[in-house]
């Protein structure tokens, strides 16, 4: 799993993908590059639109079980989400992460402990429906059992 968001620019076809305009279109193309860069059957790529707090934009309510004294932030970061087909779209101009942050004071909201916490209260069936590349990924997985 990677994030699109910050991704190196010598990542194979990163530079020959920046002008893709469909979103899903640039990461498919940038996980088939890894792919057959890698040359390994096994692999099954998956890369972020456009950083992992998307998933998170999934059901921001959920942001609660975490900060409970955030109701105000929350429920900004919720309306936000509303104007958004999908928390995957939301751009790498003002990435999730940051209006995440803008919102739930940093001291509080530290990425690397909360977003897995947050996204287990999520959980599967609201990823899916909310984040078709992520369900895309995991429907692939399960295909594998």
């Amino acid at each position: 799993m990677f994030d699109l968001y910050g991704m190196p620019s010598d990542f194979p076809e990163y530079r020959t993908t920046t002008t893709v305009t469909d979103p899903y279109a640039r990461v498919e193309t940038l996980e088939q590059a890894i792919r057959s860069d890698l040359h390994d059957s096994r692999l099954i790529p998956y890369i972020q639109l456009y950083e992992f707090e998307a998933l998170i934009l999934a059901d921001a309510g959920k942001l609660a079980a975490q900060f409970p004294d955030c109701t105000e932030g929350i429920k900004a970061i919720h309306d936000m989400t509303v104007t958004f087909s999908s928390p995957e779209l939301i751009d790498d101009q003002d990435g999730p992460s940051k209006r995440i942050a803008k919102e739930i004071p940093e001291y509080e909201y530290r990425k690397a402990s909360a977003g897995p916490i947050v996204v287990a209260h999520i959980g599967l069936p609201t990823l899916r429906s909310r984040c078709t590349h992520f369900g895309n990924w995991i429907d692939v997985l399960e295909s594998l059992a």
